[in-house]
């Protein structure tokens, strides 16, 4: 594993066993790390492509590398005993969606009141292949003012990490072209089961000025591997 240069930063930190651990075991599968995660304070790290139970094993390794505690949401329910200290001790945050605002609002909640949270979602939302990722990621750090800090794991090259950032537009079609930019040619434990980086949102606004066709070929072409 390449033995990258860790510089500090604003999140919330780790001990040192777990940075251990992270390192070993991504020594250990055989995956180099590369990337360093920038200068700011709370922020909504995607992680992609997913598309095996795996990748949540070494998305750990890769947040204990960089000595950072990473959250992520989860339906309250699955919080409840025997399970549910463990999964908030690995950082599950349970949401009620029951509540006023739903879990966009209450995750970019918290975004603007602590400033050294950092969330983990998985904008495909699911291992399977779907015809879109799921927005929730873009609205939640869009509606919190946050930056969206790229994450991959590439099994193609076995290279995992952290990539660019970029605090968004409000503008989908713009904001994803970026974003499927940086993933581009990237590949999954299981290829075929990559969903494409593509938001309902630009789906429909295309289906309104009568291009939805050309948006997905345009955007299959941006960032073919997520295909």
């Amino acid at each position: 594993m390449k033995n990258i240069r860790i510089t500090e930063h604003a999140f919330e930190k780790t001990g040192h066993v777990r940075w251990l651990l992270g390192r070993a075991f991504l020594r250990l599968m055989g995956w180099r790390l590369e990337g360093e995660l920038p200068q700011c304070g709370a922020a909504v790290i995607i992680a992609a492509p997913h598309t095996s139970n795996w990748d949540m094993f070494y998305m750990l390794a890769v947040a204990w590398s960089y000595r950072v505690k990473l959250s992520w949401l989860g339906k309250h329910t699955i919080f409840r005993p025997p399970f549910g200290w463990l999964l908030k001790k690995l950082g599950g945050i349970p949401v009620d969606r029951r509540q006023p605002g739903g879990l966009v609002e209450q995750a970019a909640a918290r975004l603007r009141t602590e400033r050294k949270f950092l969330l983990l979602m998985a904008p495909s939302g699911t291992r399977g292949k779907r015809p879109c990722w799921k927005s929730g990621f873009y609205h939640i750090a869009h509606s919190a003012n946050v930056p969206v800090i790229c994450s991959f794991l590439d099994y193609g090259r076995r290279v995992t990490g952290i990539g660019p950032s970029f605090l968004l537009e409000g503008n989908p079609a713009v904001d994803m072209k970026k974003i499927r930019g940086f993933y581009s040619g990237m590949q999954g434990k299981r290829p075929e089961c990559m969903t494409p980086a593509l938001l309902r949102e630009e789906i429909e606004d295309a289906e309104t000025a009568g291009g939805a066709r050309a948006v997905l070929e345009a955007a299959r072409g941006e960032g073919h591997a997520q295909a």
